[in-house]
């Protein structure tokens, strides 16, 4: 099909090899600049043009999205003002498109009286759009993703003076492949310059969405932008459009907003809506650093991105490569140094260079005492994984799962208050337990299968019957949110880890607080206690994960080396590695006898939430914010398979004593139990 470039043609599709339109007698375009092939009307921008979805030939049929400027007045203020804002667009694409989450301006021309801006597309729906789609509000959880995820690019525009002016649901639109989030539209954006602060200039701006100062007096703050970004959260939490508000009331919603809730906000994240959405300018936040700072205070574990995509099961194995094959690399690139450079000081110097890199590869993959893992490489093949059946379990997200020791049943927590115990032969629900005191962060179950722990969102930890369902006793003493538990192997010590940067060692049997480990100096997220209950380890927003003697409750050494928060540890079944996921996308793993790094596994595109080892010691998987699950070879670091079925962050995944079940919980509302056969 070709598509017509008239503005106002009613039907601009038509059959290929056609030279005029069929709808309206428009000579038709195969190419734009020779280059672009135009695919089909994305939208029509009120008779200026319309946004086209079109083929970029000379990137072999890339994608990409072309905005066409054809006034019909010309001469007019509109137009001139429509060209000024459509050559300010292409020049701040130009300026900001280096950002991976700003689309990239591709080309900017004239052609036929016409005005065309060539960008890169992003391949997903804009947030109102997915707000429509989804039919429910966005929780608070996913409105925190959204502020981290979109206030680094506020940051980024506003560090090189560039005010957006239009943030709305609209504006934003979430990638299908890895949910992460993209600000498009800077047509109305401007340069925050003295003139723009001191002068009144032309509103321009989306009612409801930007700020008074920008509406009334046409003055552009940085402040200005995050009060879109605050009124677009509100929006998406209360499916309350603040156009229509503005329309009945102006700007008196602002004051008090919180009567369209469905449910109240925690403290922190209500605070942190109320000040975007200040009226006066004053009042509100200046800097997206000043909210991300009220944010990060208070910001829970692997926040998932927004919005549900259609769910796929996706089971991608890694590719084999032979370890010769790095051998063989490393041969062809000193043989072309050697042509290259030729036999000079030059060329020495750079091959002395490959030869300490392969000396250390070497070195790096010998067996060791730094390096457990080495001769236990055993072929895996899991090529059979099949996904046997999807939970439907909590009302929003579920948080974490567990598995009791006789690998009959599921227990998970959400954010609804409750723990929910599952059947994992059939799926079917055993019983559902109320806590009625906040968030249930984790749940764990002990060893001998008797005790069901949960931690709690005020502070508690609460002790369960498993079998039973009731509830024993209520553990007090930490003073913010327990994010993190851990039982010894002979179900007798309770490890908690908390928001208030403490550990804490219970009697499981008794309640009694034995000791509290200090030396975190921010949220303790991640704890692991080794099999043989000598090592516990910890993970910690301070970016750093540290190593105690469980029985003296002294640290033996903090291993540094993360760029990013620790978002989760575990511990090997023979107690001589520890794996730690990050939020920078990576998994590390550790000879815990030494403190030193093995090796980094990469792969995720987003978080890493959690990781486990298989009972059996052979594999690793690890869950991420990507919404996919890996399964890693121990011994290699070879990624085996990729695990697609979950739409939004996988929050936790676990595997049943016999090494042969995998289960995954998600933000998605759903466990799903993968069945691994060999």
């Amino acid at each position: 099909m070709i598509c017509c470039l008239n503005p106002d043609c009613p039907n601009p599709l038509n059959p290929n090899g056609k030279k005029f339109c069929q709808s309206c007698g428009t000579p038709l375009v195969s190419l734009l600049r020779n280059r672009f092939r135009v695919i089909r009307v994305l939208s029509d921008e009120g008779g200026f043009g319309r946004t086209y979805l079109s083929e970029d030939i000379d990137k072999l049929n890339e994608r990409c999205v072309i905005k066409q400027l054809a006034p019909k007045f010309q001469g007019t203020w509109s137009q001139k003002k429509a060209m000024e804002l459509f050559a300010q667009e292409a020049q701040r694409l130009q300026e900001l498109g280096e950002h991976p989450q700003i689309p990239t301006l591709l080309a900017y021309f004239e052609q036929d009286g016409c005005l065309y801006l060539v960008q890169q597309f992003i391949n997903g729906d804009n947030l109102l759009k997915d707000l429509q789609q989804r039919k429910k509000a966005y929780t608070a959880r996913e409105i925190q993703a959204i502020l981290l995820d979109l206030l680094p690019v506020l940051k980024f525009i506003h560090d090189r003076n560039v005010i957006h002016r239009d943030i709305k649901p609209e504006n934003i639109i979430r990638h299908k492949s890895d949910g992460r989030l993209s600000l498009i539209d800077f047509g109305s954006s401007k340069q925050f310059t003295a003139r723009v602060q001191n002068k009144s200039g032309t509103s321009i701006g989306s009612h409801g969405y930007s700020p008074l100062e920008q509406i009334r007096d046409g003055k552009a703050f940085a402040a200005s932008d995050l009060f879109g970004l605050g009124a677009t959260c509100f929006h998406l939490l209360t499916g309350t459009s603040p156009f229509q508000l503005w329309m009945e009331c102006g700007y008196a919603w602002v004051s008090n907003w919180r009567q369209y809730l469905r449910t109240p906000l925690n403290a922190e994240l209500d605070s942190v809506i109320d000040k975007l959405l200040k009226k006066d300018i004053q009042q509100r936040y200046q800097s997206a650093d000043e909210v991300l700072r009220d944010l990060v205070q208070k910001q829970p574990l692997a926040l998932p991105p927004a919005g549900k995509s259609t769910a796929t099961i996706a089971v991608t194995k890694a590719s084999n490569v032979p370890k010769s094959y790095s051998l063989l690399r490393i041969l062809i690139l000193v043989s072309a140094f050697v042509m290259l450079f030729g036999f000079s000081e030059s060329w020495y110097k750079h091959f002395r260079r490959i030869q300490t890199t392969l000396s250390s590869r070497l070195i790096h993959n010998s067996p060791s005492k730094n390096n457990p893992l080495v001769g236990q490489a055993l072929k895996i093949n899991l090529g059979k994984v099949s996904l046997v059946n999807t939970l439907q379990v909590h009302e929003n997200s579920v948080l974490s799962i567990t598995i009791s020791p006789d690998g009959k049943t599921i227990a998970s927590s959400g954010d609804d208050r409750k723990i929910k115990l599952w059947n994992l032969a059939t799926g079917k629900q055993i019983s559902s337990l109320k806590t009625y005191s906040g968030q249930v962060n984790v749940v764990i179950i002990s060893p001998d299968g008797k005790t069901l722990v949960s931690a709690n969102d005020d502070s508690t930890i609460k002790i369960w019957n498993l079998s039973t369902g009731r509830q024993i006793r209520t553990l007090t003493g930490h003073s913010d949110s327990v994010h993190t538990l851990a039982i010894s192997a002979d179900s007798q010590t309770l490890i908690s880890g908390s928001d208030d940067n403490t550990i804490k060692i219970w009697d499981l049997a008794t309640g009694e607080q034995i000791k509290t480990l200090t030396g975190h100096t921010f949220w303790v997220r991640s704890v692991a206690i080794s099999p043989d209950g000598v090592i516990l380890a910890s993970g910690s927003f301070d970016k750093t994960i540290k190593i105690w003697n469980l029985a003296k409750g002294y640290s033996i050494r903090t291993l540094g080396g993360n760029s990013q928060t620790v978002t989760n540890v575990a511990i090997s079944p023979d107690g001589k590695t520890l794996a730690s996921g990050s939020r920078d996308r990576t998994i590390k793993l550790w000879n815990i006898a030494t403190g030193r790094e093995i090796r980094t596994l990469t792969g995720h595109s987003n978080t890493v939430t959690s990781v486990a080892f298989s009972p059996d010691g052979q594999i690793l998987a690890s869950g991420s914010r990507d919404r996919t699950i890996k399964i890693w070879n121990i011994a290699t670091g070879e990624e085996i398979l990729t695990l697609a079925a979950h739409t939004n962050t996988v929050t936790s995944v676990t595997f049943s004593p016999d090494s042969k079940t995998l289960v995954s919980s998600s933000d998605d509302s759903t466990i799903k139990i993968w069945r691994l056969v060999e």
